[in-house]
């Protein structure tokens, strides 16, 4: 292998010199930048490898399918552009892909992956191609892309492990392994490259507003509460969504291992409610007046209240409308009286 590497090496070189030798009459142009060819004379090799052992094998059939396939090595390894001799220097510099994403690549700027990164020296924060991978690049309609809908949670999972199988238990990844398009993945509460730090307040109080862009009905009933109305207001003291159902692992009521199940609401009102007793649980947190099923008392207080309001406006709209008949009637005969 190392034998074939060196003749692919010395038939490049000598293929530059002979391509420079033949412009150098010509006031000494610019090197032409190599080929994705050039480059593919060691790195097509399988068994390629840097010397720390790394791999740096691109499988040219892969590259040619993928998001960037029309590009040119160099296009990225912009460091290769002026390259005059075979082999380059090891490792080359970091790619930018800002250079062409220039917008997604202010927005990652202020993400936490970015700051851990950039402040804080985490070299294991993850960067564009952990997410999206380097020559195997896909759209994300693309079913094998790593940032495809059913990928992601996969995607984020490499790093975040343990929180990818709290997910996994949940009822988000039981819809999303049954098909369901609309499942939420990682990227749909979090965002997908402006991601912030979880338990900020800013982000504690976007947690509804993303909760109920799918379950709109439980996210306003959840508004007619304290807890609803205190977050409206801007304070993140107060239960939002995830205090009370789990932000990854997600059970329904039914599910004996649920938060919100019958045998663990003390427990979990508990936490802000010190002394919560059977009672104290029995509090609907999504009171729906429109919903006679769920509760028949506040359905007939919603309607009596439906019934008296109008009926009190249109009781002393009726007597102000005949008191200024009546009124009007009597002035005039006074003054008929008088005359």
């Amino acid at each position: 292998m190392v034998t074939r590497i060196l003749f692919r090496v010395l038939l490049t070189t000598a293929c530059l010199l002979l391509g420079q030798s033949g412009v150098a009459g010509a006031g000494q142009s610019a090197p032409k930048p190599p080929a994705n060819d050039d480059c593919l004379a060691c790195h097509g090799d399988p068994d390629a490898k840097r010397a720390n052992g790394t791999h740096v094998a691109v499988d040219a059939s892969v590259f040619g399918a993928s998001r960037h396939g029309a590009l040119a090595c160099v296009d990225c390894h912009a460091d290769l552009a002026t390259l005059a001799e075979f082999p380059h220097a090891d490792p080359l510099k970091k790619v930018n892909c800002a250079s062409c994403h220039d917008d997604v690549g202010a927005t990652y700027h202020d993400s936490i992956h970015a700051k851990a990164r950039e402040k804080s020296g985490l070299n294991v924060a993850p960067v564009c191609a952990d997410c999206h991978g380097r020559h195997d690049i896909r759209g994300k309609a693309d079913p094998k892309s790593r940032v495809a809908h059913a990928q992601v949670p996969v995607t984020c999972g490499v790093c975040h492990d343990g929180i990818k199988l709290r997910y996994d238990a949940g009822v988000h990844a039981a819809a999303l392994r049954q098909g369901n398009a609309r499942a939420p993945v990682c990227a749909d509460c979090h965002t997908a490259h402006a991601i912030q730090r979880a338990d900020s307040d800013a982000s504690r109080l976007r947690a509804t507003a993303e909760c109920g862009s799918c379950h709109t009905s439980v996210v306003e009933s959840f508004t007619r509460t304290f807890h609803g109305k205190v977050t409206q207001l801007g304070s993140a003291r107060v239960a939002a969504c995830a205090d009370c159902h789990g932000a990854h692992d997600i059970l329904p009521a039914s599910n004996p291992a649920s938060s919100i199940s019958p045998r663990n609401l003390q427990t979990t009102c508990g936490r802000c409610h010190t002394g919560a007793n059977a009672r104290f649980v029995q509090y609907d947190p999504h009171p729906n007046p429109r919903d006679y099923q769920r509760s028949k008392v506040l359905w007939w207080a919603n309607r009596f209240y439906w019934v008296l309001i109008p009926g009190c406006f249109a009781f002393f709209g009726l007597h102000s409308v005949l008191w200024a008949w009546r009124s009007r009637r009597d002035a005039r005969a006074h003054r008929d009286g008088i005359r």
